[in-house]
């Protein structure tokens, strides 16, 4: 049963200057909006009764955590899998990946997705809806909470397409670099898409100096439409590579392709000398991933010989290529089993 619908103000839906117009409003001084972002943003607590040097009164005028942790999965490589669940019974997964010193988090911008890739779990009850931009914050809290850190470099690479929810995405990515709340440097920023050649295009006239990341998984038309059909559809790889090409002029930012490896199926000689091209293309960086099962999925990661392979040969023509191992393996780690599997 989903709880009944607050009507308090969401604080991590404003940025510092309508936080400020709000307590003014409640009828407390401005500094204490500073105050209060400093507990959240800087401190990661959001807790009111934590929040010392502020009265209750104020700090029980906001929703701050909506959301609440179902399910926690931690790995034996340190990787946390929350599974979150907002109000209305709708979940999504949020991950933390630590890599000392970094600690990346994974976030999700949309229940579900309705890109269908075939190989992905996210996608395979369809999108439920779009994540407003509080609601995505939040998953940073709760990861920063479960892992008793700062956060250091943020993802948009859990559930859901983040540029078909373009402006909610845009949104907390404004947040996470704000100097005045969550503080991250816009390099340690990432957005994922699985190629839509108009929002591209749209985001590449934003003045955000973060990077962007394209799943392209295949470097032919035939066989994208085999691993990502909907994607496939909607855009060629040619008009995906151009729009790249018009963000990375846009601020000669190099462009990362995410390229999965699947057994038989993208992983021999003309799929590698295909990325191959590709990549010389475009000024971009290439993470070759080492796939993670899904059960009732037919798919299985590549042997590692033949990753070898793959990966030696890009080097050898001279591809910023780097080998990204799977994480949480141990946990339900690929996108949207935690989801799936996890009973209400």
């Amino acid at each position: 049963m989903s709880e009944p619908k607050s009507t308090r103000p969401v604080l991590l839906a404003m940025n510092t200057d309508d936080l400020r117009h709000v307590v003014a409003d409640l009828g407390w001084p401005a500094y204490r909006a500073d105050q209060l972002a400093d507990w959240v943003y800087r401190k990661g607590v959001t807790d009111p009764a934590a929040m010392t040097n502020l009265p209750r009164k104020l700090t029980e005028s906001f929703d701050i955590l909506t959301s609440r942790v179902v399910a926690r999965r931690e790995s034996r490589d340190g990787t946390i899998k929350l599974l979150l669940e907002y109000p209305d019974a709708q979940r999504v997964e949020a991950v933390l990946i630590p890599d000392s010193p970094r600690a990346t988090a994974c976030l999700s911008t949309q229940v579900g997705c309705a890109f269908g890739c075939k190989f992905c779990a996210s996608g395979m009850k369809g999108l439920g809806r779009n994540l407003k931009s509080g609601e995505i914050l939040q998953q940073l809290l709760h990861l920063r909470q479960a892992a008793g850190r700062r956060i250091t470099h943020v993802v948009f690479m859990g559930m859901g397409e983040p540029l078909a929810n373009y402006q909610p995405t845009l949104q907390a990515v404004r947040a996470i670099i704000d100097p005045k709340r969550f503080a991250l440097s816009a390099r340690n920023v990432t957005v994922s898409t699985i190629g839509l050649p108009a929002a591209i295009r749209k985001l590449a006239k934003e003045a955000l100096p973060i990077t962007l990341a394209i799943s392209l998984h295949a470097t032919n038309d035939d066989l994208r439409r085999k691993l990502m059909p909907t994607a496939a559809r909607a855009a060629k790889v040619d008009d995906v590579l151009a729009a790249a090409e018009t963000f990375y002029a846009s601020r000669n930012r190099e462009i990362t392709l995410e390229y999965l490896l699947l057994e038989g199926v993208n992983d021999d000689i003309a799929c590698a000398e295909g990325l191959i091209g590709v990549a010389h293309r475009l000024r971009c960086n290439v993470n070759l991933i080492v796939y993670n099962p899904v059960e009732s999925l037919p798919y299985q990661p590549s042997d590692p010989k033949t990753v070898q392979a793959f990966l030696g040969r890009l080097k050898k023509r001279s591809v910023n290529v780097h080998l990204r191992r799977s994480r949480g393996s141990d946990i339900a780690a690929a996108c949207g089993q935690l989801r799936r599997n996890t009973p209400r």
